[in-house]
């Protein structure tokens, strides 16, 4: 069975770069929506939750039970996810008197802490966010600061939750790959034997048992998501499938005529 992180999107413009960096850990993983939690799939072994547009106290924020998850997997709140699980369990998020945007370092952290394993002194990190977690919830304890944010990085005592403040995924925080690494790989225990190039030969041969002799006809818009769809569906089931490219007349100039040529 191939293990997977689970990425829930509550609508941050960076989930999908979460993902690709979860990927190039070799290992799978699925971004689905805040709320389509797969309760039943035995193959999860860690959640990650996304940054988002909202302020957790929104009425219109996107909200989740975390009694499903919590306790269940290891779970990493990123940005809007560290603080809505402070939020929603008891702590205080208010809004910070300016937006935090840009480079910060860590001024302390737990060296003996799994997230931080490996980590650098001073080690650069990334803000972006407009509220700030001013009181943790009991039982929660603070493991890294900086100048400006006293509850930059928190853990639930004893349990694997954490939550980070900052932005791991992005290119500026230096280690923030190495700390998903600390979590993907040594915390959630991922095998890190998933690649690009297995997921294909898995998704062909899945095709191939499903359709069978059967025929497809597949709409092309152009974009990524349809020609990955076009490729994959040709190695599985070859000229039985017929794909549909129509200029709708909102297309760019030339791009009926050049995205007709590439395919």
């Amino acid at each position: 069975m191939q293990q997977k992180i689970i990425i829930l999107d509550f609508g941050s413009q960076t989930t999908q770069l979460i993902g690709r960096r979860v990927r190039e850990l070799d290992t799978f993983c699925e971004i689905l929506p805040y709320n389509k939690f797969p309760k039943e799939d035995p193959s999860v072994i860690g959640v990650i939750l996304s940054g988002s547009p909202f302020s957790v106290y929104d009425k219109e924020a996107f909200k989740i039970d975390l009694d499903e998850i919590r306790g269940k997997y290891p779970i990493l709140g990123i940005c809007y996810g560290a603080q809505f699980m402070s939020y929603t369990l008891g702590g205080n998020v208010e809004p910070a008197g300016t937006r935090e945007y840009g480079r910060a370092n860590l001024a302390s952290f737990d060296k003996e802490n799994p997230l931080f394993k490996g980590f650098e002194e001073h080690s650069q990190v990334w803000m972006s966010h407009g509220d700030t977690i001013t009181k943790l919830p009991e039982g929660f304890k603070v493991i890294a600061s900086t100048d400006k944010v006293v509850n930059a990085v928190y853990q639930a005592e004893g349990e694997p939750l954490w939550g980070v403040q900052f932005h791991p995924e992005v290119f500026h925080s230096v280690q923030g790959t190495l700390l998903l690494k600390n979590f993907v790989v040594d915390i959630c225990g991922s095998k890190q034997d998933w690649s690009a190039a297995s997921f294909v030969d898995t998704t062909v041969a899945e095709l191939k048992a499903q359709l069978g002799d059967d025929r497809v006809i597949l709409g092309l818009s152009g974009g990524v998501d349809s020609s990955v769809a076009a490729v994959l569906l040709n190695k599985a089931i070859g000229k039985n499938l017929t794909c549909i490219f129509v200029d709708h007349g909102m297309l760019r100039k030339n791009e009926f005529k050049n995205v007709l040529h590439d395919y």
